[in-house]
């Protein structure tokens, strides 16, 4: 299986995207993290409809840390520019020993978030909220320098003297729909009902519920600071 590696230093970070952009689907990789002090350092897994205040965007970025101290995993949902979606976990692993496989299932009802076997997020769709659904998006993976916000709020910055950083990528898998221009149907792979119609069972939220009492980091949802007028409509559905 071909390994593509993300570099970073101080002249550059790295970064590869697909040429194909998606109107839903599942999508999965197999990553292999920085090793020891990644502290200040970004690794990402997302998708993308590209720049701009009316973005959509599906996020899977890895907080990198100091020696010792488990890695955040941040998940967001960004639709129409509208984000601050974020819910970010501990990893009960060390990311960086082996392969893990991460994995993004987006349909029409909700958006789901995996880790190996384990669901560990589902974002619903609400007929009355912002949802990604309505812009194509592209599958990006980045290696870059986040030294302003990634470990403890920006406290802990890089540590260049432990450059270059290296994360392996290998296993991408996107087995999902490509738009074929307004008003006409999507090119979709067989078997597409396998994600398209996918939600989670009662045993799946049970790793849902296991993620969020044992390994969460943070829920914006809980963030009376952030949001002094109420927390988010969506907030209050789950």
């Amino acid at each position: 299986m071909q390994v593509a590696s993300l570099v970073l230093d101080q002249n550059s970070g790295g970064g590869f995207n697909s040429k194909q952009k998606y109107l839903y689907g599942q999508f999965s990789i197999q990553m292999k993290l920085i090793p020891g002090n990644s502290a200040g350092t970004v690794t990402s897994f997302y998708l993308s409809s590209g720049e701009g205040p009316g973005h959509d965007e599906i996020d899977m970025e890895f907080m990198g840390n100091s020696s010792g101290a488990p890695v955040v995993l941040n998940t967001n949902v960004w639709a129409n520019g509208d984000g601050k979606k974020e819910h970010q976990f501990y990893l009960w692993f060390d990311p960086s020993t082996d392969y893990h496989t991460y994995t993004i299932i987006w349909n029409d009802k909700n958006i789901i978030f995996k880790v190996d076997d384990l669901f560990i997020r589902s974002f619903k769709r609400y007929a009355d909220l912002p949802y990604p659904g309505n812009q194509s998006m592209s599958v990006h993976a980045t290696l870059w320098d986040g030294s302003y916000w990634a470990t403890q709020q920006g406290k802990v910055p890089i540590d260049w003297s432990n450059a270059p950083f290296v994360v392996s990528y290998k296993g991408y898998n996107a087995d999902a729909c490509t738009p074929n221009g307004e008003g006409r149907p999507l090119s979709c792979p067989a078997g597409t009902d396998r994600w398209m119609k996918r939600q989670l069972n009662d045993a799946e939220w049970g790793t849902v519920a296991w993620a969020k009492q044992n390994f969460m980091h943070y829920n914006y949802c809980e963030d009376g600071w952030r949001f002094p007028q109420g927390s988010p409509a969506e907030c209050s559905r789950y």
